[in-house]
């Protein structure tokens, strides 16, 4: 005699939920420099203004999504009499312009316009520091503020 034994067996039903998951992206808008800068005029030809120094040494990185964008730059005090500071900035390789090199005073001067979105880095700064004949043997500095602001 054999003996069956028969157990029931539980209903294998599906559960589904959802979940609801808000995100949000804020603007992102970031610049920063890699090194400091020094400048030395040391030399000149005869008979002609002192030799330009100049610096292509340090970059500056970006990351914005937004577009609209520009860099501006300016100096926290003027230069003294005689002296000149200019800067050149690279663009983001896909997006904004150069505007050249460009005078640094105390007031915000556009050095890239017409950036979009981006993220890239080691993009090369150029300094150039000019001086005329009447400028006597001296030092200093000044700090140059880059702002990554709307157009």
């Amino acid at each position: 005699m054999a003996l069956l034994i028969t157990l029931p067996l539980a209903a294998q039903g599906q559960t589904t939920v959802t979940q609801i998951v808000t995100y949000e992206v804020q603007a992102i808008n970031e610049i920063s420099l890699n090194t400091p800068v020094t400048l030395v005029i040391n030399a000149a030809t005869a008979g002609a203004l002192p030799d330009d120094a100049t610096d292509d040494t340090t970059t500056y990185a970006i990351t914005t999504n937004e577009t609209g964008k520009k860099i501006t730059a300016r100096i926290d005090s003027p230069m003294p009499a005689g002296l000149l500071l200019k800067v050149l900035l690279d663009s983001p390789s896909t997006t904004g312009t150069s505007e050249g090199e460009v005078r640094l005073t105390t007031t915000p001067q556009d050095v890239i316009t017409g950036i979009g979105p981006a993220t890239a880095s080691k993009i090369r700064i150029f300094y150039t520091l000019s001086a005329t004949a009447a400028v006597a043997p001296s030092s200093g500095q000044r700090s140059v503020t880059f702002t990554l602001m709307d157009e």
